[in-house]
């Protein structure tokens, strides 16, 4: 039996994110009130916590949807509190630049700059600061030197190697160089991966360099997995293969090889966008095989199984509106997930406590929303069929298992519920 997946208490997505409000020249900001009174702060384990809620520990995460590191930042907190001493974003900043701007945020607002988040982790005023050393813009661009004189035990902050590891994965990244790590975000394949960062050989020597990371299939890749491009780091065996030895090609040989390898990837990347056309175009003929090409045959279930979890309704005070406003679909991790029908897309991104997730809107004006994904198929302005896969299920954000969470709304806003399942039947879904 598949595991009943819930998440708890999702928030609007504009309050999900420690955010404030600014007036002209920065009068509406409260910040005479940092220093006044109890000092305000969290452990480094707390902080951990949040970021696991916020990001799942990704530090360096940049989406795209505004929203910056692994506490997630806005651009305008992240100026405000002087963030911008350490790095122009916070995703550039290290792990401990980001806790020290954290704290100040916290002491100016309190644990309601994370207003989900904070509950889950424990976060609250008057924490004993955390123990970092965010340093200088400086140091995040040039390694410390050293001290030659040994340190005493237990003497080293355990913060600073990692912080110091992530900015070298960091600075790795965006020089794009042969050896350097990349960061998967919303959209991308293999293909596409290799391609703009001209690795050699091609997106199969991307996926033999990180077998161990990806799995067994390369089109299943996730936002936020690190992925290194230095081809050399494939199977031993492979990689020797492209070591020069007596009675190997040479250079010039090797190279008309591997121009002849990229071409043959392209011609099948190509081959498989034609594949995808064909069938968009097939259900396109489908859906105007009816009445109309809107017509309630053309929807569908978010998944292939109707098995339901938490239905739509079911009052409890872990939601904030008071009760689940939506219905779950419990199914394991990377199982297709479809539009309902044919709409156009709105969102596509983190959504805070919904994890990764999709916004549809229909043509009747009603609004579907799709949470907890693990990857997205997607991008916003996008016209979608009744069954396109959208994304693949997962267990991102506030959830207890792997399930799709399948809101209808009126409108965009949280908070205009209605019951999904009465939708769906009413487009004719046998549910």
């Amino acid at each position: 039996m598949a595991a009943r997946g819930r998440h708890r208490r999702p928030r609007p997505r504009r309050v999900s994110r420690a955010s404030l409000a600014f007036t002209a020249g920065g009068a509406g900001v409260a910040l005479p009130l940092i220093g006044v009174g109890q000092a305000n702060a969290a452990s480094v384990d707390t902080w951990d916590k949040v970021a696991e809620c916020e990001s799942t520990d990704n530090w360096s995460i940049n989406t795209g949807n505004g929203y910056y590191g692994g506490l997630q930042f806005s651009q305008s907190t992240w100026e405000a509190f002087g963030g911008t001493a350490y790095a122009a974003r916070a995703d550039l900043a290290t792990k401990a630049q980001q806790i020290a701007v954290a704290e100040k945020v916290l002491d100016a607002q309190g644990p309601g700059a994370w207003p989900v988040c904070s509950v889950k982790a424990g976060l609250t005023r008057g924490g004993r600061p955390a123990d970092v050393s965010p340093g200088t813009a400086a140091s995040k661009a040039a390694p410390r030197t050293t001290p030659k004189a040994a340190p005493k035990a237990g003497a080293a902050p355990k913060a600073a190697p990692k912080a110091g590891a992530e900015a070298a994965d960091r600075s790795a990244a965006a020089a794009g160089r042969s050896g350097s790590s990349y960061t998967v975000v919303s959209g991308d394949t293999l293909s596409r991966i290799a391609d703009a960062r001209d690795v050699d050989g091609g997106w199969q020597r991307l996926y033999e360099a990180n077998r161990r990371v990806i799995g067994g299939d390369p089109d299943l890749i996730y936002p936020g997995q690190k992925l290194t491009l230095d081809a050399s780091r494939a199977p031993a065996g492979q990689a020797q293969q492209t070591r020069p030895r007596a009675g190997q090609p040479d250079r010039a040989q090797q190279t008309e090889q591997a121009a002849q390898r990229a071409k043959q990837a392209e011609r099948a990347a190509q081959a498989a966008q034609q594949r995808a056309e064909q069938a968009r175009k097939a259900r396109e003929r489908a859906g105007q095989s009816g009445s109309s090409a809107h017509s309630s045959s053309s929807y569908t279930t978010p998944v292939a199984s109707h098995a339901v979890g938490t239905a739509w309704g079911v009052p409890g005070s872990h939601w904030s509106s008071g009760h689940h406003t939506g219905v779950d679909f419990p199914v394991a991790t990377g199982t297709q997930v479809r539009a309902v029908g044919p709409a156009e897309v709105v969102a596509a991104g983190w959504g805070g406590a919904y994890g990764y997730q999709v916004v549809l809107r229909h043509p009747d004006g009603m609004y579907t929303q799709y949470a907890h994904l693990s990857s997205l198929s997607v991008h916003v302005g996008q016209k979608v069929s009744g069954g396109q896969q959208i994304g693949r299920s997962g267990a991102t954000g506030n959830v207890t298992g792997p399930h799709v969470h399948l809101e209808v709304r009126t409108g965009p806003d949280y908070g205009s519920d209605v019951n999904p399942l009465a939708y769906l039947r009413s487009k004719g879904v046998q549910i």
